[in-house]
């Protein structure tokens, strides 16, 4: 029994913090008092009498227009045609017009310019490249060359976001060109998918660029995107997120287990390239989850997981898998905020392998082992993230928390933007502990806000709000 002479506020603070029940025997003293305390197993805190329950960005009707579009059976069509080249590995042939990584990439550029002739002028399409001499699995200088569809902003093209899947295949030898490598999933699944908004964007006016690339040398050294990362960065372009997609095609893992309505998105926590006076203040102030690339992961959950999409994603709190990389960090060792969609369940003998049968199990990255319809749906994550961040303002800059006093109430502060397309901003918060944003208030026109809410209890941000209803992903402030 507990010591009736603890207060009721220490019993109902033990009872929440292990959710327990209260003793039934409480002291008569205690127990008249009971009801005046709030039952712990709907207590919210830190609490808060400001703001609401944020609720989900939902698509409008032209966004779910563009996500009804995107088609399981042109995926099929793309990846059976990529995988018919043989090998796309990047040493491979690269003039024969029906074998290898060559066939491969003006196939791409052909379909990518059939979709840019019908988009008025919006789309371009262009195949930079650069000769890579002998280098880490590289055995003889090799062009890298991606293919990339471009719709300029209608109203903001300064502001640039990036979607990427790799064309180029290998087997179990990384260093075998010669070796039929089919690449089904592995990332033709991404290449399609990347092919597919490619169509379906083409006729639309996204308010920001978009960038649409098939890029090579992955499985090399992640040569191309890091090409494509450089060119971007040495012409100081403006790219506020980076989506990588790559191996989304199937939902069957090794052991036969199946999740074909889940999509994992890989976030990096504190960015390397901060300096370390910024990586400092980060971990004095608790915002090392809070990275550019997790608020991108949570944009993404918040836009994407839903009715429309028919999916959840799952967000994983790492760069990438173990030992393992992906286009997306070449863009994050430039400053840029990226993360990678990977399908939740991997089936290794269908990945890096020679094609073989060996003791009745088949191997190699056959197009019989995707999934057309989960790597659709995989389409339609990325689709409506990519569309909701291309059409919200851009993300609020010099966000920062008042430090100057002590206070229970915070102040926060941000640069306003002058821009006719920016209906107003708002403050987001969550417990420390919570994963996601689940607090907002609508704070109107304005670079600054005072809440009594303590920025000692919860984690902070701010979002623009567009005139169109479109909201960008929130930064978190540091202290001013």
């Amino acid at each position: 029994m507990l010591p009736s002479i603890l207060p009721l506020a220490l019993l109902l603070g033990a009872a929440c913090a292990n959710q327990l029940l209260l003793p039934r025997d409480l002291p008569p003293a205690v127990a008249a008092n009971a009801s005046t305390y709030t039952d712990c197993a709907n207590a919210e805190w830190p609490p808060s009498e400001v703001g609401a329950e944020l609720v989900p960005q939902a698509p409008d009707d032209e966004l779910k227009e563009m996500l009804d579009a995107v088609s399981a059976a042109n995926i099929e069509t793309i990846i059976k045609k990529l995988v018919s080249f043989g090998t796309r590995h990047s040493m491979s042939n690269q003039t024969d017009p029906v074998r290898g990584i060559g066939a491969a990439r003006d196939w791409i550029a052909s379909e990518m310019r059939k979709h840019a002739n019908a988009s008025e002028g919006r789309m371009t399409v262009s195949v930079p490249g650069y000769v890579q001499g002998v280098a880490s699995r590289i055995l003889f200088p090799t062009k890298i060359s991606n293919v990339l569809a471009t719709i300029k902003g209608s109203s903001d093209p300064s502001r640039v976001y990036v979607v990427t899947g790799h064309y180029d295949t290998r087997v179990s030898d990384v260093l075998d060109y010669t070796s039929d490598a089919p690449g089904a999933n592995d990332d033709g699944s991404g290449v399609a998918l990347v092919m597919e908004l490619a169509r379906i964007l083409a006729s639309k006016s996204p308010k920001a660029t978009i960038i649409l690339g098939a890029v090579a040398g992955e499985e090399q050294n992640l040569y191309g995107s890091t090409f494509l990362a450089q060119t971007l960065k040495n012409s100081s372009t403006n790219v506020e997120a980076m989506l990588n997609a790559d191996t989304v095609g199937s939902s069957t893992g090794s052991r036969g287990q199946r999740d074909p309505f889940t999509i994992r998105v890989f976030a990096q926590g504190p960015p390397l390239t901060e300096s370390s006076t910024t990586s400092s203040t980060r971990l004095t102030i608790g915002g090392e989850n809070d990275s550019p690339a997790r608020e991108l992961a949570r944009f993404s959950n918040e836009v994407a997981a839903n009715d429309a999409t028919g999916m959840n994603i799952a967000i994983i709190y790492r760069l990438d898998r173990f030992l393992r990389g992906g286009d997306h960090s070449p863009f994050l060792a430039q400053g840029y905020a990226a993360v990678r969609y990977t399908e939740p369940n991997e089936n290794y003998d269908h990945q890096h392998q020679d094609i073989r049968i060996e003791n009745g199990t088949q191997y190699g990255d056959l197009v019989d082992y995707v999934d057309f319809e989960y790597n659709a749906r995989v389409g339609k994550v990325v689709l409506a993230t990519l569309w909701s961040i291309a059409n919200a303002p851009g993300q609020p800059r010099n966000v920062t928390v008042d430090t100057t006093t002590l206070s229970n109430d915070s102040t926060l502060k941000w640069i306003r933007s002058s821009g006719e397309d920016v209906k107003g901003y708002e403050v987001v918060w969550r417990a420390t502990t919570a994963p996601l944003w689940d607090r907002v208030l609508d704070v109107g026109l304005t670079g600054k806000a005072t809440l009594p809410v303590s920025k000692d209890n919860v984690i902070f941000g701010v979002r623009a709000v567009g005139t169109n209803g479109y909201k960008s992903p929130a930064v978190i402030p540091f202290p001013g």
